[in-house]
């Protein structure tokens, strides 16, 4: 299936709280992978900066990526995320130009 909506979302950690940030930033990708319309859900961290960790997402629809930040755990995220992040969430969407061989 082709994925019609596509977003990067790069988080950088305060230091002192990377290990909690670890922690629940992993608990999201088997609960958003099972998720209505998820098609790719990647959490990764960089190898240049261990404080900065970046998703990468497909989603069927806009919608789906709507209803994903809807659920209860993202908002609860949302409203604490300050307490964990150096700085502000760096969102992108995108639409999908290549082909989705999978």
């Amino acid at each position: 299936m082709q994925p019609k909506f596509n977003l990067t979302a790069t988080l950088y950690a305060k230091p002192e709280k990377r290990a909690e940030l670890l922690k629940l930033l992993k608990s999201f990708v088997g609960r958003s992978r099972s998720e209505q319309g998820s098609v790719d859900y990647h959490f990764h961290v960089s190898l240049d900066d261990p404080n900065m960790f970046y998703f990468y997402e497909n989603w069927t629809e806009r919608s789906d990526f709507d209803r994903h930040i809807a659920l209860d755990y993202q908002k609860d995220w949302f409203a604490k995320q300050d307490e964990y992040l150096a700085k502000p969430v760096e969102l992108r969407f995108f639409e999908m130009l290549s082909p989705y061989d999978k």
